[in-house]
């Protein structure tokens, strides 16, 4: 750090104290003040990955795991109603400086009004309905390289979301993506029809240890299928364990089934997944000649250890299968495919 930066830094600090003990601030004044500051919260997260194709190439990695930095706050906007904004920091690249320009992207950021009668209205960048209600196995894993996923397209940014308050276990959450002029060029859509309102829905029903939760996406976007993905979730908690299962389907792309177990022991806790994508003769994503018709499956275990309040290691091995499904680059650098990718990864997370 500079020295004028560390003096600034001496002058502001020396500054404020001081005039705070103009004003003769009290410890109940102080303690106010205090509490109306955001909050600061961040995490360096740092992994190991040996990648291996089953008749192709092998590779290890060391890599920066989605280290971030954010800044929360909320305060009462009226009896009844708060008002909370978020914004998550990352890019930081923490495990090779030689490729960092410090903060170059953006995670989250948004702001929003919550209340008890009306529930909860936010608008900016976050996890999206869809996912939030039904997308839990892919999304869970530290590393996740080649969890399985359901095909939804909605993104995270220009969103507009709500939640409603829990009517007997009951509640509905729904998203919109404001997309503005000029946003979409592509050639599935027809001259003059640039705009997009991709929306997302979705109810959740909790009742004791069960949660039960229905979400659809309208995927109004240019990847070339306009048709809906809907996704079933069912959770039972039974103290230590976990249990989810997972269905999402979208015609014309694919069907994914899944199913994951957590159990907690102590400091410690273990998951494991299976994931199955069944993808239809119409896919057209990526690598649609190769997919359409095919299966993809993949085993996945993970092994996590809490050191402290403040820090975790982990261990994560997946098992990729399918028909020819994994796309690598042989010697040539041609695209090739393999039936079996498997990866092992190590990794630790500081958080505060």
């Amino acid at each position: 750090m500079k020295k004028t930066l560390i003096a600034s830094a001496i002058a502001a600090a020396t500054f404020s104290g001081s005039a705070l003990a103009q004003e003769d601030t009290s410890a109940s004044q102080l303690a106010a003040r205090m509490d109306s500051m955001p909050s600061v919260y961040g995490n360096i997260q740092y992994a190991l990955a040996h990648d291996n194709f089953d008749g192709g190439p092998s590779s290890v990695e060391h890599f920066d795991n989605g280290t971030t930095l954010g800044v929360i706050h909320d305060h009462e906007v009226a009896p009844g109603i708060t008002g909370f904004f978020k914004v998550e920091l990352e890019g930081i690249n923490a495990d090779d400086k030689s490729s960092s320009n410090g903060i170059d992207g953006l995670d989250e950021a948004y702001i929003g009004v919550k209340g008890d009668s009306f529930g909860q209205i936010w608008v900016g960048s976050d996890d999206s309905t869809y996912e939030r209600a039904v997308d839990e196995i892919a999304q869970y894993y530290e590393v996740g390289l080649i969890n399985q996923g359901p095909d939804y397209t909605t993104g995270e940014g220009d969103l507009i979301q709500y939640m409603s308050p829990s009517f007997g276990g009951l509640s509905l959450w729904a998203a919109v993506q404001v997309n503005g002029d000029g946003v979409v060029s592509d050639d599935d859509f027809k001259d003059g029809d640039e705009k997009s309102y991709p929306y997302q829905l979705a109810a959740l029903y909790e009742m004791d240890a069960l949660e039960l939760a229905f979400a659809m996406d309208s995927n109004d976007t240019s990847d070339g299928n306009n048709e809906n993905t809907y996704g079933l979730r069912a959770s039972y908690d039974a103290g230590n364990l976990r249990l989810t299962g997972e269905f999402h389907t979208r015609k014309d792309s694919s069907d994914t089934f899944g199913i994951i177990g957590y159990y907690s022991l102590g400091a410690n806790q273990f998951a494991l997944s299976y994931e199955l994508t069944q993808f239809d003769d119409e896919y057209s994503g990526s690598n649609a000649a190769q997919l359409a018709d095919n299966d993809s499956d993949t085993i996945t275990l993970q092994a996590l250890h809490n050191i402290s309040d403040h820090m975790y290691v982990y261990f994560e091995g997946y098992l990729g299968g399918g028909d020819d499904v994994w796309e690598y680059e042989d010697e040539q650098g041609n695209s090739a495919f393999s039936d079996e990718r498997s990866i092992a990864s190590v990794g630790a997370v500081y958080y505060f």
